[in-house]
């Protein structure tokens, strides 16, 4: 008679194989069109860069009434680079991470070579700055970049320090500091684009995008101009807050605000971005957004809030064309956060939950929300930073997914009629897109 195997440890080996094979790449048969990889072999590689003479949040004592009075430091920001690299390029595909803990490095397997050769070919492509959440990290969103670079653009995905797995300090450093270190961060890349090194002659920093997940998309919504109200700066006290004056670069309305705008960022995209809920963001302050938005978020975000949070930056965001991608039914973890690694699994005594709960919705499949994502933000981007028109198709759709139908010419031949452009059959479900023009 064979021995009865606990069901515990049947089902531990089940969930924690030997050799966890972390995906970031994966494509599933009823993803839609434009989240196929691209043409591109993709490299990547991680640089650091240090922001100097920045204020030290996290050590500002309850005396300091003044930046003047606030320590200072070299503010350290590791980025991770995607870029378009030569064809044949060879060697490792893993990139290490840490998960949710802030201790445990996982293996992320995707289609980047490390340091690979970048593509020689005398063409140069647009920037993107990849911005994650409180806490995250560069890798964050890795499915998200790795699949832009091989459709030629350069992605720089930054660990901001303070709010990283293994940096996480209280989310003031975030409020202050997250702006600040995308447009520092679109700075360097575009300086080494012009000296010498890997990304020499290959970015395009003039068009450049942002794409900001939670906190990092407040900070989105603050570098494309939309600053931070009276009100928000004087919050000092509570959860969403700043210490005295450290606001102040970002409020609406204010000559150092107006002058802070980089004209070479053409357009942003805000998954579930903070701001509208916590009142730091209102009408007045939204109506100086400078570029065109894409909001994605959940219907049930119960973070940033959905009616009263990233639908309001949504409708706010008056005087540039904007579009709010919903997945109907999703919580805060929409659209941008990788699927949790293997070893997320299981509960964590020093966190008090689950680590893969970080990553997961309780209604969406990871790789199917990362898969609408990859192709909403091919055709946005196609748009906006590469004048491709062929890709307005994909973007000039019936509100509610579940409403469009499939046509009939006048031959009997089916068409597209009103059926989302670029979806499998059967598959454009529980998603809205809605559309608002520019006011001036």
């Amino acid at each position: 008679m064979k021995p009865i195997l606990p069901l515990a440890l049947i089902a531990g080996a089940i969930a924690l194989p030997a050799h966890a094979e972390n995906r970031i790449d994966r494509i599933r048969s009823d993803a839609p069109e434009l989240a196929a990889y691209g043409e591109y072999t993709v490299g990547v590689r991680e640089i650091r860069l240090d922001h100097e003479n920045q204020i030290d949040i996290v050590n500002v004592t309850d005396d300091m009434k003044s930046p003047e009075e606030m320590p200072r430091y070299d503010r350290p920001l590791p980025v991770q680079v995607w870029y378009p690299a030569a064809s044949d390029a060879e060697g490792s595909q893993i990139v290490k991470a840490y998960m949710r803990d802030g201790e445990t490095v996982v293996e992320l397997h995707g289609q980047g070579i490390v340091d690979a050769e970048p593509l020689d070919s005398g063409e140069s492509f647009p920037l993107v700055i990849v911005s994650h959440g409180y806490p995250g990290n560069r890798f964050l969103m890795s499915p998200i970049a790795e699949n832009l670079a091989s459709k030629g653009y350069v992605v720089a995905a930054i660990d901001h320090t303070d709010s990283t797995y293994s940096t996480k300090k209280p989310i003031q450093s975030s409020v202050v500091n997250r702006s600040d270190d995308q447009l520092f961060v679109l700075d360097r890349i575009a300086a080494m684009g012009e000296e010498d090194g890997f990304l020499s002659g290959l970015v395009d920093a003039d068009n450049a995008a942002i794409i900001g997940y939670s906190m990092g998309g407040y900070g989105a919504v603050i570098s494309a101009g939309g600053g931070v109200n009276t009100a928000a700066v004087a919050t000092t006290d509570g959860f969403f807050s700043a210490p005295p004056g450290t606001l102040e670069r970002y409020r609406a309305g204010s000559e150092v605000y107006k002058n802070r705008f980089d004209p070479r960022l053409k357009t942003i995209i805000a998954f579930a971005p903070a701001g509208s809920k916590v009142g730091f963001f209102d009408e007045s302050t939204l109506a100086d957004v400078r570029v065109p938005a894409l909001y994605i978020a959940g219907s049930r975000d119960d973070t940033v809030g959905y009616t009263d949070g990233v639908r309001e930056t949504w409708r706010q965001s008056v005087n540039v064309e904007r579009a709010l991608l919903t997945f109907e039914n999703a919580n805060h973890n929409v659209g941008a956060p990788m699927p949790p690694p293997e070893e997320a699994w299981g509960y964590d005594e020093n966190l008090g939950f689950d680590p893969a709960m970080h990553y997961l919705d309780f209604v969406w499949d990871n790789v199917r929300m990362n898969n609408i994502s990859q192709h909403f933000i091919t055709a946005w981007l196609g748009v906006q930073l590469k004048g491709d028109e062929n890709m307005s198709r994909y973007l000039d759709l019936v509100a509610h997914s579940n409403d469009g139908v499939a046509g009939t010419s006048d031959d009997g031949a089916a068409t597209e009629g009103t059926y989302w452009a670029g979806f499998p059959a059967r598959s454009a479900q529980g998603l809205r897109f809605e559309v608002l023009s520019a006011a001036k």
